[in-house]
């Protein structure tokens, strides 16, 4: 008999399965980033005017109750002039009441846009701090596609937030309101059967509670998988999502592959994984809507049903009859609030899981920065770039060295001006030497010691060109009006892109606009315009044409003062600056 062996989980996966379980935990996730957040003042100012007039239209709803009284005795009893002057009571209430909705309904627009502010800038800040976008896209399946988590999820969370509250506020002000006066209506009814008198205090009320349990027991009984079926939708959502954006970034890559009909074929198994957590979804909120509906239906007739016994009897008139009935649907109304939301409260709940387990492997991406077993990055004491025992695994596991690889040099140090070429044995993944110095991979042992003080430039073999001007791109990260049009003019004209003098201001998707070789001679633009004191650049010289790398590596070469620490084989840049060299081997398996 075999049996399967699995991977334990990681401290951050058990982290993450904590919060994914536990609602409290969300909870508590959820209300720290409301209180950090920027827009929290605002929430409550709107909220606070939110309560006031929901009380408001609670006491103009109980007087429109005790309206209805005199308005259908006067019909009864078929008198003109009393039922006239109803009708005035009515329009001075109705309207009191109209202002005081439109007047809500903009406060409840207005709670949920800076709600949704609050929320969505402390998630994206969380994301956008440090590293922790790219760690967590290396550690966890979060960080993957966390676009639907960002944005759509973000969004239902704080309209759903809003709404659900106010909705929770108005049906408990409500309850409070007209439990009393259902209360006083029944409880001097009196039921006689045969010789027995039966006398049940607030028998309505009673009826009421019991009517509305029924109801809220029996929804829970047949949704109660909303929650998990809405969560799996989001993520299939999320997946087919990503694979738009990908083939969309890739147009032209698979316009010149031919691979249009894959790629219809990937698209379409994410489809179908949406299509599918639908269709599972359209059966629980089918059977959900039986009862929803059916104890709506029932709603229209069961308080008059409840009533009717003792105005049969004569105990109360025709308009105490609808009195006590208006009476009893909003105690109702109120009490089935929960039945009535039952599918939003789910929703809700899967909203608040996703977005509140996703901001909690944000937090836990930092704590891992520093647990045992990982590369250490600190800052050095006196200005210069040390490695001390350096080793980096291709993976966080604990399997032994197999793909590891190691500094040869065991403890190396690189001086300020200095320039310095590292290359390695073959089969030595270079890229997690580079990610390792710029703090992305956390994988291996040792220490880097990063002098302080001077910006470190990081230049990878494939850069990111947002969209924007090109004076923007020019600078990137920094801001554009630091340099002088001059400046950037001069600096192009160094690197070959003199032609791109004119359109400083031209917005475009540039990395569809310029080739490879303009791409990185765009990026060396950038080194030269900031005037970094240290460059770390991973093979930013191979696969271009010979003059334009010849070009910049005799701008590298040019360079005097400027540390630069080439990670790659590039024979142009060992002709140009003749660097110290440093090697990395390859872990020996024991």
């Amino acid at each position: 008999m075999t049996t399967l062996q699995t991977e334990p989980l990681t401290p951050l996966e058990q982290k993450l399965a904590g919060v994914e379980a536990s609602f409290r935990q969300q909870m508590a996730i959820a209300i720290d980033s409301f209180w950090q957040s920027e827009a929290r003042n605002r929430v409550l100012m709107f909220a606070l005017a939110l309560v006031g007039v929901i009380l408001a239209t609670a006491y103009g709803t109980v007087l429109l109750n005790h309206w209805n009284a005199p308005f259908y005795n006067a019909l009864e009893r078929r008198d003109l002039p009393a039922f006239l002057n109803e009708l005035r009571n009515f329009a001075m209430i109705a309207g009191v009441l109209l202002v005081l909705n439109v007047v809500q309904a903009w406060l409840n627009q207005m709670t949920a846009m800076h709600m949704r502010e609050g929320l969505s800038r402390d998630v994206v800040d969380q994301w956008l701090t440090g590293r922790r976008a790219f760690q967590l896209s290396m550690t966890s399946p979060l960080g993957i596609n966390p676009d639907q988590r960002l944005h759509e999820d973000a969004r239902k969370l704080a309209e759903m937030t809003t709404s659900l509250s106010i909705g929770l506020f108005n049906a408990t002000i409500l309850l409070v309101s007209f439990i009393g006066v259902l209360w006083g209506l029944s409880s001097d009814f009196v039921f006689t059967v045969g010789d027995w008198s039966i006398h049940i205090p607030g028998y309505m009320v009673w009826g009421a509670i019991l009517y509305a349990l029924a109801a809220s027991l029996l929804s829970r009984l047949v949704g109660h998988r909303l929650s998990a079926l809405n969560a799996e939708r989001y993520a299939r959502e999320a997946d087919l999502r990503f694979s738009l954006m990908r083939a969309n970034e890739n147009l032209e890559a698979i316009a010149v592959a031919r691979g249009e009909q894959t790629e219809r074929r990937h698209i379409n198994q994410s489809l179908d994984g949406v299509l599918g957590s639908i269709r599972h979804l359209a059966w629980a909120l089918t059977n959900l809507t039986w009862v929803t509906g059916g104890f709506g239906w029932l709603a229209i007739i069961v308080p008059i049903l409840i009533a009717s016994p003792a105005y049969f009897s004569g105990a109360i008139s025709f308009g105490g009859l609808m009195m006590a009935a208006a009476a009893f649907t909003q105690v109702y109304s109120a009490l089935r609030w929960y039945v009535d939301n039952f599918g939003q409260i789910a929703d809700w709940r899967a909203a608040l899981m996703r977005v509140t387990v996703f901001r909690a492997a944000l937090t836990a991406v930092d704590q891992q920065g520093s647990a045992p077993g990982r590369l250490q990055i600190a800052p050095s004491e006196d200005g210069l770039l040390h490695f001390e025992a350096l080793e980096i695994r291709p993976r966080h596991s604990t399997d032994g060295p197999a793909g590891g690889f190691r500094l040869a040099e065991r403890s190396a140090v690189i001086a300020s001006g200095e320039h310095v070429m590292v290359n390695g044995d073959h089969g030595v993944n270079r890229k997690l030497f580079f990610n390792a110095m710029a703090g992305l991979w956390p994988f291996g042992q040792g220490r880097i010691l990063l002098p302080v003080g001077d910006e470190i430039l990081f230049v990878p073999q494939i850069g990111y060109l947002p969209e924007g001007k090109l004076r923007s791109l020019l600078a990137y990260p920094v801001p554009s009006a630091q340099f002088t049009d001059r400046q950037m003019s001069e600096i192009l004209e160094r690197v070959g892109l003199a032609h791109l003098s004119a359109r400083l201001d031209e917005r475009a998707r540039w990395e569809r606009l310029l080739d490879k070789d303009e791409q990185m001679a765009l990026a060396f633009a950038n080194i030269l315009l900031r005037k970094a004191h240290w460059v770390v650049l991973f093979d930013v010289l191979e696969g271009l044409e010979p003059e334009m790398e010849k070009r910049l590596a005799t701008l590298l070469g040019e360079m005097a003062g400027t540390t630069l620490v080439y990670i790659g084989r590039s024979a142009a840049f060992l002709e140009a600056t003749n660097p110290r060299l440093l090697h990395l081997e390859r872990t020996v398996e024991v």
